[in-house]
C-alpha cells in the first residue's frame, strides 16, 4: 500500500477552499483528463453522493467510481474534512482524505491518499502510479488555490448556490395574493 501526503496553503477563507475542493466542475477543469459521467456530474458533491469519473490513465480509458463516505463519523465534517473512497475501479483500494485548517495566513489543505493496486507486479506499479497521482493532485490543488485566491471562485460557487424558496403558509393564515386580479384593471 502506498500513501501520498501533500499540503497546499491558500490565502482564502476555509469554507471557500472546502467548497472548491468538492466542486465537480473545478475538478473536471483541472486538465487531468477526467470527466464526470455519472452520479453528481456538476456542482458540489456532499455526503452520500457518488461520482463516476471517466479518464485516461497511462494512455488507456477507464472508469473510476468514488463517493463521499458519510457512513463513518469522520467522513464529512464541513468545512474541515471529507473523505472519498473508491467503490469500483481499477485500484484494489483507494481512499482520499482532505483536511482543512484555518491558519493565521489563510487555509491549509492537507491531502492524504492511500492506495494499492491488484496484481503480481503491484509493488513496481504502485511506484509508477504514485508519481502519476502526485502529478494529478498537484495540478488539481494548484487550480483550487488559483481559483480560491482570485475572484474566479464565484464562477464555481455563486452560480451553483440555489436560493431556496420560503415555505408556503399553511393553516389559518390568509391565502396568497392573486397578482393576476391586480393587473386586470
Amino acid at each position: 500500500m502506498q500513501t501520498i501526503r501533500l499540503t497546499t496553503w491558500m490565502d482564502a477563507p476555509m469554507e471557500r477552499c472546502f467548497k472548491l475542493a468538492t466542486s465537480v466542475d473545478l475538478v473536471s477543469a483541472a486538465a487531468t483528463g477526467e470527466k464526470a459521467i455519472g452520479g453528481v456530474t456538476s456542482g458540489l458533491i456532499g455526503p452520500d453522493n457518488s461520482v463516476d469519473w471517466q479518464g485516461r490513465q497511462f494512455g488507456r480509458a477507464g472508469i473510476h467510481t468514488s463517493h463521499i463516505d458519510s457512513t463513518r463519523i469522520d467522513g464529512w465534517r464541513p468545512y474541515s474534512y471529507f473523505r472519498e473512497v473508491m467503490v469500483q475501479g481499477s485500484f484494489a483500494r483507494f481512499e482520499h482524505e482532505r483536511h482543512f485548517a484555518l491558519m493565521d495566513d489563510g487555509t491549509r489543505m492537507r491531502d492524504e491518499i492511500r492506495f494499492s493496486i491488484p496484481g503480481l507486479l503491484s509493488g513496481l506499479s504502485e511506484k509508477l502510479v504514485r508519481r502519476h497521482l502526485v502529478d494529478i493532485l498537484k495540478r488539481r490543488n494548484a487550480l483550487i488555490k488559483q481559483v480560491a485566491e482570485s475572484e474566479q471562485w464565484r464562477r464555481y460557487l455563486e452560480e451553483k448556490a440555489a436560493t431556496p424558496k420560503p415555505p408556503r403558509p399553511t393553516g389559518d393564515l390568509a391565502p396568497e395574493w392573486d397578482k393576476s386580479s391586480a393587473l386586470a384593471h
